[in-house]
């Protein structure tokens, strides 16, 4: 049997996006699959994908034509090409569509979505469905997503529920070297991550910030994460006397996040959120707004607030800081609901019995 050959491609890469794909490469070549990554190059330092075997082809996040006609000789003889997030999914079915061979498939998963509206919101729907009506196959990380895609026209739109592997550098809850870090020695330690965007809740974060500070000891709130957001928030944070620390991009935040007395998730949107994937799993209380793929993720193991909500999250994290006893069974809960998941290794099992089932879609009928 030859080597089955795939091609994983991404556009500007969310972080739930990235990681899956180097899983996925490490597990796919691990079980003698043939890998090709085209990414940013960008991403390739921070996620290493030739590190995990792969076998990497720079391409720009927006690359025009130029870059879907790389894609079109980078897509010559695979036998699936797999598409994350829509950008990479609108340039993969382009090269598809253009000369890459008509048998070649297209799986692409989806691990967000596009919170944009009027003409913007139009536009990127259209591309939904283009995309979705041009893929064999797509995997929705949540079940909301897969009916997204199925309104949106797609043949096959399946769960695909993306589960990446938990840090494996050894963590101890409550340390306190992380907490004299970052100042919460003797107050309470909230901790947030991700990316200083629109969409990310962190403006309503700040208004339960400014309703927490009467507490005493006021909790110090430690958000971990980079983006245009940044000098806003930080203006916010210095006009109205907020304590809150933005701390950049972080390669320890399983570290750091472990020594918080409360993981909070203020997200306008989410799938299969890394952070509060990261948090059940370490047993840290995790406070979250009940959108999208959220409460399908945590089940009853976290404290769910609607989105917009700022008194009611402020409310929610006072009340646990003052419950000991419900952030012990929130911990206890959080790791029963992180061991439904699929493991890393299901996941990559999963993700390839899909590409045997196309490329043997794909292969001619035997002569009789």
């Amino acid at each position: 049997m030859t080597q089955l050959r795939t091609v994983q491609v991404l556009g500007g890469g969310s972080a739930g996006g990235s990681a899956h794909v180097r899983s996925l490469a490490s597990g796919l070549v691990a079980r003698g699959v043939r890998v090709t990554v085209c990414a940013p190059p960008e991403l390739d330092q921070v996620y290493d994908f030739q590190g995990a075997g792969a076998r990497l082809v720079p391409v720009p996040p927006r690359g025009g034509t130029a870059g879907v006609a790389l894609l079109r000789n980078v897509f010559i003889g695979a036998d699936v090409v797999h598409a994350h997030g829509l950008d990479a999914s609108v340039r993969a079915s382009l090269a598809l569509s253009g000369g890459a061979g008509p048998r070649t498939p297209l799986v692409t998963t989806w691990h967000t979505r596009s919170q944009v509206s009027g003409a913007r919101g139009g536009l990127v729907r259209l591309l939904e469905r283009r995309t979705v009506r041009a893929a064999a196959v797509v995997l929705g990380t949540s079940s909301e997503l897969v009916d997204r895609a199925r309104r949106r026209g797609a043949r096959d739109a399946r769960l695909g529920p993306v589960t990446v592997p938990a840090s494996r550098a050894p963590v101890c809850l409550h340390d306190g070297k992380a907490r004299a870090e970052l100042g919460a020695v003797d107050r309470p330690l909230l901790m947030a991550v991700g990316a200083l965007e629109a969409g990310r809740g962190y403006g309503m974060l700040l208004d339960a910030a400014r309703v927490w500070r009467d507490l005493d000891p006021q909790p110090l709130l430690v958000i971990a994460g980079e983006g245009p957001q940044r000098p806003r928030l930080q203006r916010r944070i210095q006009d109205e006397g907020l304590a809150v620390r933005l701390i950049g991009r972080r390669d320890d935040v399983a570290e750091l996040l472990a020594a918080a007395d409360i993981a909070v998730l203020p997200s306008r949107w989410e799938a299969r959120s890394l952070l509060a994937q990261e948090a059940l799993r370490l047993g840290v209380p995790l406070v979250a707004t009940a959108v999208g793929g959220v409460p399908e993720l945590v089940g009853k193991a976290a404290e769910l607030v609607e989105h917009g909500d700022a008194e009611g999250l402020a409310a929610t994290v006072c009340a646990l800081l003052d419950d000991t006893d419900r952030r012990l069974d929130l911990a206890a809960a959080g790791r029963v609901q992180a061991g439904t998941w699929p493991t890393e290794d299901e996941t990559i099992a999963h993700v390839l019995s899909v590409y045997d089932e196309l490329s043997d879609r794909a292969r001619p009928a035997p002569a009789p």
